[in-house]
């Protein structure tokens, strides 16, 4: 890659574009004097944790929203996976995607259970069915399929492929609340889906996940394992952990969930104009969204093709941080390239071609209420003119890039 000063790197004169910067996940609010009067009311009524009135609520309505019998809002999304993992007995090896946020892998060999990374789809982004099928081995014993910015897995083929195996099945649905796998919401495939409220998800509880599930007696358990296994007052009848959701996250999940139709809204217009803007330019291509789903557009996802935009993704990621825009690559470099898995599995990339091109190219762009319409449109000039310019500076300059 090129080796620029940031000031080389700005567009405009070598000032950046922007005074402050603009980063992926700045957080949805909602209605602020909301939030306020639930603070007050929970201070007032000083409950601040163990199953309170605004946990218990936030539940109701989470299971209400995905159509599900079951939600239980934990502390956060990784405590929410591992809950499951260790809910559903797995052992021994699980299918997963490299291609996801660390934590699904983490959540795993946490517990001393080893994840088995499978190639995606080069246009779903996620588990590549046939390839899951052939990772498949005696020690195997479940499948996490991860629904990638929203972006539904093969849920049929995966359930027919853990049917016929024997495996357990469940999904990391961190990206994908509101969003619909056949006309049904995702949270109700497999035997327990995962979401994630952190703070930079569009439906935040400041830092909060759930586990939604149909199943009865999974409910039972993980409502035992995530309070230390108390059954009342004094009886532990289960091993269990601190996996509390406290009052306050919950005061937070219900004021982002009032207001989840107007932050889809949103998300959807800055797709939209996102999508307007980037149209023709070569090299570049928006991720498509599936119009016949319901859909969060929670993540702007572009793919940078070097060869047709002249420019490399890590390059025009430089040219937008100078900017002050601060995008990302994900989920660069894949889960197998990271530690400790790199070390244990040091030949997995073999087995994951579309992975590693898809890391190569991905780059996210902001987007949520605290961007304006004005400012994706600067956005895109920038990328434009990253595009138009910077090829014919590196021949100038007689520098190349790789």
């Amino acid at each position: 890659m090129m080796k620029n000063s940031v000031h080389e790197l700005a567009i405009f004169g070598g000032e950046s574009m922007f005074k402050e910067k603009l980063h992926i996940g700045r957080p949805n609010i909602g209605n602020r004097e909301r939030l306020l009067e639930r603070i007050n009311d929970m201070l007032d009524r000083r409950w601040l944790s163990n199953n309170g009135t605004f946990v218990q609520e936030f539940e109701q309505q989470l299971a209400d929203y995905l159509g599900v019998k079951h939600c239980i809002a934990v502390c956060n999304g990784t405590i929410a996976l591992e809950l499951v993992i260790r809910a559903l007995e797995f052992k021994g090896e699980v299918i997963v995607p490299s291609f996801t946020f660390i934590a699904t892998a983490h959540a795993l060999q946490w517990q001393e259970i080893t994840p088995v990374f499978c190639d995606i789809g080069p246009k779903t982004h996620t588990l590549d069915p046939a390839k899951v099928e052939q990772m498949i081995t005696p020690r195997t014993s479940g499948i996490i399929g991860v629904h990638v910015w929203g972006q539904p897995c093969n849920v049929d083929a995966l359930t027919a492929i853990a049917d016929r195996h024997q495996l357990k099945l469940a999904f990391d649905a961190s990206h994908a609340l509101g969003c619909s796998y056949q006309g049904q919401m995702i949270g109700n495939f497999g035997k327990a889906e995962v979401f994630s409220f952190h703070a930079t998800k569009f439906i935040n509880s400041f830092e909060g996940g759930a586990i939604a599930t149909n199943d009865d007696e999974l409910n039972e358990k993980l409502r035992l394992m995530k309070n230390f296994g108390f059954a009342g007052f004094d009886n532990v009848i289960y091993l269990g952990t601190n996996g509390k959701m406290s009052e306050v996250s919950a005061a937070m999940g219900l004021t982002s969930l009032e207001s989840i139709d107007e932050f889809m809204a949103v998300n959807r217009r800055n797709y939209e104009v996102y999508q307007q803007e980037l149209a023709g330019l070569p090299g570049v291509k928006l991720f498509p969204y599936n119009e016949s789903e319901k859909q969060n557009y929670q993540y702007v996802v572009v793919e940078v093709d070097e060869t047709n935009a002249g420019i490399s993704r890590d390059l025009l990621v430089e040219v937008l941080h100078a900017e002050n825009v601060i995008a990302r690559r994900y989920f660069y470099p894949g889960c197998h390239q990271m530690e400790p898995y790199r070390s244990y599995f040091p030949h997995a990339g073999l087995l994951l071609p579309e992975t590693e091109k898809l890391t190569s190219k991905v780059l996210i762009l902001p987007t949520g209420t605290a961007i304006s319409e004005e400012i994706i449109i600067q956005i895109c000039k920038i990328i434009r003119l990253a595009i138009a310019d910077f090829p014919l500076k590196i021949k100038n300059q007689g520098k190349t890039t790789h």
